[in-house]
Formats: C-alpha cells, structure tokens, sequence
C-alpha cells in the first residue's frame, strides 16, 4: 500500500535549512492499523503530509498503491489525495453552512462524481457512521463526537486506499475519544487500512503497530503486544460504557 525510500524533507527557512526528515524507510501493507507516533517537532506532521500527498519530499521515493506519486506536480497529487486518500482532521474542517450530508458530498464534488451518486456514498457512509439521523443537521447542532463521525464518514465515502487520521481525537473528551477509536478500530477489522497520527501513547496502544519518529527518524517499529493492546481496548469499552 505505502513503499518510503529515503525519504528526506528539509525546510529553507531562508538564514537556516531545517531537517525534518532524515532518510526514511517504511512500508505498510494494505489492511494495516498504523499508529505513527512522535513529539511536536518530531517530523511525524510532515510525514503525514507526505503521505497524504500534501507535500514532496526533498529527496526519496515515496509510493502509494505502486505508483510513484513523490515527483508528480500539485494537479497530478491533488488527483491521487482525491481518489485514495481519505483525512481526518482533529479540528473536523466541515464547512459551517452546510449539512452533514453535503459536508460528506464534497470530495466527491471535487472528484465529479454525479449528484446521485456521491449523495448514495454520502448516505451510506453516514449510516455507516451512526448518522443516519442526523444528514441534514449542520455542525453546529452537532456534538464534537458526532463532527469527527462526519468527518470519518467524508473520508470513508471515496472508498479511498487509506484513512489517514490527524490526531483524531485531540479535540475530544476522554470519553468520546474512546468511542472514536472504537470506530476506527472497527473500520480496519472490515478491511481499511488505518494511519493515525498521535503523540499519545493511549491512543497509539489501540493501533496493532506503532512507528515512532523522533528527529526527523525512525527510531523503533513495533508491532503493539496483543495482551497490552487489547488492555486497552477493555478500558475504552469501560469508559463508554
């Protein structure tokens, strides 16, 4: 699914040149649940821009579902982030004005997908979600839980390759976060291969694998403990009740 090759990101700051990525390998297979882990400042930020096809290395190779999309301009990667890539955001980024249901609508607005169409993928991800109920309320009238549900619903709708997940659960309540990840969760055991970006450990604990990066590399890559994880994952369902 993903293939990085000495992936090396330096930033020119104009007096100084900031490595955030030194030289990195990494490879995730298609239904993997990956947690990239890391400190502020760490370059997991930049890793995931990478990946989602946000921005290009400064040198490496960097493939997504065998193609080589590291040197491909910005029309070339806003085609592939539209068509495999599916974000989550900690912040939800819906827009404001529109319904849950148009708010899942959009990418595939952006990818002409017919009206029918896409509203059918908009719906079926929504109940997909939990929300069948609540397509036409706006986010405003909607819980931080419920945001983030759209929000997974939208990524969910393109049927893309991979969900990257940005700190998803940063803006939430303990609580909620826990019945987030639980969907996350259930979303990998149908099949999707799972990303999520964190710098918490508990959060990181439910993932089945677990890269940490710090300074620019990749410093261990680990496959969680099943015992440990699924401690875990007992702890979330008794905090959700």
């Amino acid at each position: 699914m993903i293939k990085i090759e000495g992936l090396t990101k330096v930033y020119d700051t104009g007096s100084i040149q900031v490595a955030a990525l030194r030289g990195v390998d990494l490879e995730i297979q298609a239904g993997e649940f990956v947690a990239i882990m890391g400190t502020s400042g760490s370059g997991k930020s930049t890793m995931m821009n990478i990946i989602g096809c946000l921005d290009r290395p400064t040198e490496g190779k960097f493939y997504l579902d065998g193609i080589d999309v590291s040197g491909m301009d910005d029309n070339q990667q806003a085609k592939i982030r539209n068509e495999k890539i599916g974000f989550v955001f900690q912040s939800f980024n819906l827009l404001p004005r529109m319904t849950a249901l148009q708010n899942v609508e959009l990418p595939m607005v952006y990818g002409r997908i017919a009206h029918k169409e896409r509203q059918a993928h908009a719906i079926k991800a929504l109940e997909r979600v939990g929300l069948g109920d609540r397509m036409d309320h706006r986010p405003n009238e909607l819980s931080g839980g419920q945001k983030q549900r759209v929000a997974i619903a939208r990524a969910l709708a393109g049927n893309p390759s991979v969900i990257l997940a940005d700190e998803p659960t940063g803006a939430l309540d303990s609580k909620t976060s826990y019945e987030i990840m639980d969907m996350i969760r259930e979303l990998n055991e149908e099949g999707s291969t799972i990303i999520v970006v964190t710098h918490e450990p508990d959060i990181a604990a439910q993932a089945k694998r677990v890269v940490v990066i710090r300074d620019g590399l990749i410093i261990e890559d680990r496959l969680n403990d099943e015992n440990d994880r699924n401690r875990h994952i007992q702890l979330a369902m008794e905090v959700t009740g």
